[in-house]
């Protein structure tokens, strides 16, 4: 069930984002759907090794420096997915703040 919430809650943000930045362009339905799923692929296999070697910097930061991970790994998924643009990094950081907001809001808090 946790899982179906990040991926709603991915494709909730990306959606949400597509309308108030003119740079975020999603093509189709489809391209959504898959974008969430291959940003979920990412996040299983490539951030826990990119928060492993950002792992000082997280530290110094006091886990700040990982909404920047979180955006290297949507800017990663946008790479990979055709027919959708998040429009660079700075697009991709607010995209990473709102899925953490949206994912925690869906969060059963029991």
């Amino acid at each position: 069930m946790k899982l179906f919430i990040k991926y709603i809650s991915i494709i909730l943000a990306i959606y949400l984002l597509s309308f108030v930045f003119n740079t975020i362009y999603i093509g189709s339905l489809s391209a959504l759907l898959i974008m969430g799923m291959v940003l979920l692929l990412v996040n299983f296999i490539v951030r826990p090794i990119l928060l492993l070697i950002t792992l000082p910097v997280n530290l110094l930061t006091l886990g700040l420096f990982s909404f920047i991970v979180n955006a290297w790994t949507i800017m990663i998924a946008d790479s990979l997915v055709g027919n959708i643009s998040m429009g660079g990094f700075l697009n991709s950081l607010f995209a990473a703040f709102i899925i953490t907001i949206l994912n925690n809001l869906f969060q059963d808090k029991d």
